[in-house]
């Protein structure tokens, strides 16, 4: 299918979402790869991760971009030859794009899969009450691994801990918040989850230092962390 939905965050920011149905072929129609794009499809065995990447130079042509217009960093990070923040994701059949012009942003997407509920101990502190429903459980989880990772993006910093420099909190149980602490930074940012089909997803913003807003969720997170809800 086309564009699947695209969520507004503001005048200068705009998520979009894309179901993976259609062919090889009929993705590679209606753009244009750069060399070193066109060798990276070449290289990919599975034709799923091909269609995948097809799908991302859709979102990006859709979000007034051409593939020649990205590019990555040392350390894997996409970026935008005109300065404005991108980030990409993918997870078997859903494709996701976030862009803003001004403030970092990342985005992650994660089918919902009861796998996460063996292998949660290793990102969060979050343990699943005996009788909760699984689903439910599923779907918490997977949202707070997609805030991490979205951070992980967001801040482009090799070798950050999903457990130990990384925790998230509920606020008013809808967004997330999440918060980068190590040795030499503390950074907040404002999560939001969401879900499409057997998927759930967070894109996120990184919060201005030393702002309203940073000071706003400090103190949330402070009261968050002396009832033990942060992740």
């Amino acid at each position: 299918m086309p564009l699947q939905k695209t969520i507004p965050i503001d005048s200068n920011g705009m998520v979009y979402l894309w179901e993976v149905t259609e062919s090889e072929p009929a993705l590679q129609t209606g753009i244009s790869l750069a060399g070193y794009s066109k060798d990276r499809l070449a290289h990919m065995k599975s034709e799923l991760h091909r269609r995948a990447y097809l799908s991302i130079r859709h979102l990006l042509k859709t979000a007034g971009y051409q593939d020649s217009d990205l590019w990555y960093d040392l350390h894997g990070k996409p970026h935008l030859i005109d300065g404005s923040f991108v980030s990409i994701s993918h997870s078997f059949t859903q494709t996701a794009l976030v862009v803003h012009k001004n403030i970092p942003v990342g985005i992650d997407v994660e089918m919902k899969r009861e796998k996460i509920l063996r292998i949660a101990h290793k990102f969060t502190s979050f343990v699943r009450e005996p009788n909760t429903d699984i689903i439910a459980e599923i779907s918490r989880l997977t949202h707070i691994w997609a805030a991490k990772e979205t951070m992980y993006k967001i801040a482009g910093t090799p070798g950050l801990s999903f457990f130990k420099d990384m925790c998230v909190f509920w606020l008013l149980n809808h967004w997330l918040i999440g918060i980068i602490q190590t040795a030499k930074q503390e950074i907040f940012y404002e999560m939001h989850p969401f879900e499409i089909g057997d998927f759930g997803g967070v894109w996120g913003l990184e919060i201005q230092k030393a702002s309203a807003r940073e000071g706003q969720l400090k103190e949330a997170f402070l009261e968050a962390k002396k009832n033990g809800r942060v992740y």
